[in-house]
C-alpha cells in the first residue's frame, strides 16, 4: 500500500530532530548535518512506499542515518581541503558559565565518540543519548541483546576513561 505525501510529512516532522541529533553524534560535522539530513529524507521519501513495518520507523530511519553518516565520513577522508579553524565565538554575556560548561562537555563527548568504533558508538548513542530501551537498540543494530549490553559496557568504560584522562590533564595545568 503506497503511503501518501501527508504521511511523509508526518514522518519528516516527527523524525527530523532525531535525524539531526543522530547524524551529529555519528560524526557528521555540524555545518554538514542539514545536507546529510536532506540526503536521509530523500531516501526516506523514495523508499517510504516500500517500508514494510517489520521494524519501528525510527529504527528504519536510524539505519538510513548510519549508512549516510558512514558515506559522509568516507567522503571527508578523500577531501583535499582541510577545514578551517572554527570561527571565533561571539562574546558570551556574564552569567553564562553553565551554558559554557555544557557546551564544552558536549564538545568533549563528541570528541570521545569519534574515538569509539562504530559498534560501540551506535549502541552508546542510541541507549545513553537517545534513551531508547536496550531491546530496541539491539534490534536496530541487529545484534543479540547481550551483545548490545556488552558493547554499551565497553563504550561506557572508554568514555569514562577519556573524561577522566582529560580531567587529570586539566588539573595538571
Amino acid at each position: 500500500m503506497p503511503l501518501s505525501k501527508l504521511e511523509f510529512d508526518n514522518v519528516f516532522a516527527e523524525s527530523s530532530p532525531f535525524v539531526w541529533r543522530v547524524l551529529g553524534r555519528l560524526g557528521v560535522a555540524r555545518p554538514d548535518v542539514p545536507d546529510v539530513g536532506q540526503e536521509v529524507f530523500l531516501i526516506v521519501h523514495r523508499r517510504l512506499a516500500d517500508y514494510d513495518g517489520r521494524v519501528p520507523v525510527r529504527a528504519w530511519i536510524y539505519g538510513i542515518c548510519l549508512r549516510q553518516a558512514a558515506d559522509y565520513r568516507r567522503r571527508i577522508r578523500r577531501r583535499r581541503e582541510l577545514p578551517a579553524d572554527a570561527l571565533p565565538q561571539r562574546a558570551t554575556p556574564a552569567g553564562q558559565e553553565r551554558e559554557l560548561e555544557l557546551r564544552r562537555a558536549r564538545a568533549r563527548l563528541f570528541a570521545v565518540l569519534e574515538t569509539l568504533d562504530a559498534d560501540k558508538r551506535e549502541v552508546f548513542v542510541l541507549y545513553e543519548l537517545e534513551e531508547l530501551p536496550m531491546n530496541e537498540v539491539a534490534r536496530i543494530v541487529d545484534c543479540p541483546l547481550q551483545t548490545a549490553y556488552s558493547r554499551l559496557h565497553a563504550a561506557r568504560k572508554l568514555v569514562a576513561a577519556a573524561f577522566e584522562a582529560r580531567d587529570t590533564e586539566s588539573e595538571a595545568i
